[in-house]
């Protein structure tokens, strides 16, 4: 995911097999680690299995702004 031009940005990767996810930093982000490890950890927890998120954002999300996305992005993984 990203905004504004096609960068790669912070990165995070999820397993979840057991009962709580095992998320690590591949890519450290300056802004907004929270939400992209949330994000990872619902990919890879609904999945069943490993989830690897890259997001490049220039600002702090808003709380509504992020909870879009989320929401967005939890309805692309149901509807595969």
């Amino acid at each position: 995911m990203t905004e504004g031009s096609n960068k790669i940005g912070s990165m995070v990767v999820s397993l979840a097999t057991g009962p709580s996810p095992v998320t690590t930093t591949i890519i450290p982000s300056r802004t907004e680690s929270l939400f992209l490890k949330l994000v990872s950890e619902q990919i890879s927890t609904r999945m069943r299995g490993i989830a690897l998120v890259s997001t490049f954002i220039q600002k702090e999300l808003s709380p509504s702004t992020a909870k879009g996305l989320m929401t967005e992005i939890m309805g692309m993984i149901e509807n595969e």
